[in-house]
């Protein structure tokens, strides 16, 4: 027969369980770990840190230093008690000024009427070998009632400096036989409670101790508006960053002081002026882009829905959607080059002769149009710079001046060295431009009113200023309602600022 063998799964074992507060106390180191510490708190923890380690070894080198001198002055009070008591012993008795000799009884009675022990000190003596005589100052413990120190002291061959424990604490003593003819006669001992003497030592450490505590309270106050004035500006500096949009950068900190701090506020908001000049150069550049871009789509957009099937009107219509494209065309490639004019790559340099550049500019310049073209001045010497670049700017100014003078005005190109500059100018006799025109022609899509109105997109003077700048120098402008306008671009010449990235 087959007996079937069950068998139980064992039940699982039982999972621990832990205490509530230990839940708690995870949960709370959790969350610490989660709060950043704060920086006041870092220096307050500190300067209180150290301070209080300051206060802590003052209290323990200033008690060590008084128990040092307590030893001292221990040592020199026994020391000095036998050496009064030799000096008397050698000398006379002030009774019948006869010698001591061996009467010990005597030496010690003359010691004890002459001598007053200090606070703590004990002066006993003993005379064959039984106590004698003991000084009247009151102690907290009777020395020489004690059998087992009466036995030790009374009949000692030789000088003892030892010390002992009493009820009354721990005993420094210094004992001094008295001896004549190989025995001792009587014995002195000088005796100090050095526990109760110490007393005046935990006396001064208690107030050392209390003055480092008091200073340890105003330290920490002193450290906490220390910490509160240092970070005071850094948690206006943040406050102020996380109100800063890009559509808000009007806001600035508060600088105080001439401290790194105040420098650290200074400098943001600098940079918070560059930034918000940034960020307004770079709207106001995509709305004009924009609006510029805007009008030749239109243009093209209704001409090509309303294109005819009459060949000679289509044909008209594609001219001048072509026309507007070729338009389109120049305003992305002139912005094209004013965003990659702050680029290591935008200037090709090299050197170049002014007086060649002056000519090629001039002969190129006299293409544009049949004006009286006039060589004022040709510069003699060389340059490290980007032709090309510079003929470009160059030729947008000699078309300017082809724009707004008149068929029979004359222009003037010239170049000139003086000064460690060197200067290309083009001057035209057209009708000039106000004084409060002419920091804003050179803006990106800005033209000029009234008789130098332009049909243009507004980017070649700006073109023009950013090739001058990328070569370290700058445009300047001479100009006069009705008296015509002189463009200049002035730029480093050698033995002054080089541009970067110039080669030898």
């Amino acid at each position: 027969m087959t007996t079937a063998a069950t068998t139980a799964e064992a039940p699982d074992a039982p999972v621990p369980v832990r205490p509530a507060w230990v839940e708690s106390l995870q949960r709370a180191r959790t969350r610490l770990r989660l709060v950043p510490a704060s920086l006041r708190t870092r220096i307050l923890v500190w300067l209180v840190g150290v301070l209080a380690l300051a206060t802590a070894v003052s209290v323990l080198v200033t008690y060590e230093v008084l128990l040092v001198r307590l030893d001292h002055r221990i040592e020199a009070d026994l020391t000095q008690e036998a050496a009064e008591l030799k000096q008397l012993a050698g000398g006379k008795d002030p009774e019948t000024g006869e010698p001591f000799g061996a009467d010990a009884r005597r030496i010690l009675e003359v010691y004890l009427q002459r001598n007053v022990p200090s606070r703590n000190e004990a002066l006993i003596t003993f005379h064959d070998g039984r106590p004698f005589l003991r000084s009247r100052q009151v102690v907290p413990y009777d020395l020489d009632g004690d059998p087992a120190l009466v036995a030790r002291w009374a009949t000692i061959a030789s000088t003892d400096r030892g010390q002992v424990q009493t009820p009354a604490g721990r005993v420094e003593y210094l004992a001094v036989p008295l001896r004549a003819e190989g025995r001792t006669l009587g014995v002195f001992v000088a005796a100090i409670f050095a526990e109760r003497a110490q007393t005046d030592a935990n006396a001064a450490a208690r107030a050392v101790g209390g003055v480092g505590i008091a200073l340890l309270l105003l330290g920490t106050l002193l450290a906490w508006r220390l910490a509160d004035r240092v970070i005071r500006p850094v948690s206006e500096l943040t406050e102020t960053a996380r109100t800063i949009s890009e559509n808000d950068l009007t806001a600035r900190i508060p600088a105080r002081g001439r401290d790194q701090v105040a420098q650290l506020a200074v400098t943001f908001n600098d940079m918070l002026d560059r930034l918000e000049q940034a960020f307004g150069a770079q709207r106001h550049f995509i709305d004009d882009a924009g609006h510029e871009l805007k009008t030749p789509l239109t243009i093209v957009r209704g001409h090509l829905e309303l294109l005819e099937d009459d060949p000679e009107d289509r044909e008209a219509s594609l001219r001048l959607v072509v026309d507007e494209l070729d338009r389109m065309g120049r305003i992305v490639d002139d912005l094209l080059l004013l965003a990659k004019h702050d680029q290591p790559d935008f200037l090709k340099l090299s050197h170049v002769e002014v007086a060649t550049l002056t000519g090629e500019v001039h002969a190129k310049a006299a293409a544009l149009a049949p004006r009286v073209w006039l060589l004022e001045s040709i510069g003699s010497g060389s340059i490290v710079a980007d032709r090309q670049r510079l003929t470009q700017a160059l030729m947008q100014l000699a078309e300017n001046a082809v724009r707004y003078g008149g068929e029979s005005d004359p222009i003037a190109i010239g170049s000139r060295i003086a000064g460690g500059e060197v200067r290309f100018w083009v001057r035209d006799y057209g009708p000039g431009i106000a004084p409060d025109e002419q920091r804003a022609i050179f803006e990106r899509f800005r033209r000029g009113s009234g008789p130098r109105r332009s049909d243009g997109a507004g980017l070649g003077l700006a073109i023009v200023k950013a090739i001058a700048e990328a070569h370290g120098g700058r445009v300047e402008l001479e100009s006069s309602p009705g008296q015509g306008a002189c463009f200049a671009i002035v730029l480093p010449w050698p033995g002054s600022t080089a541009p970067a990235g110039a080669v030898a």
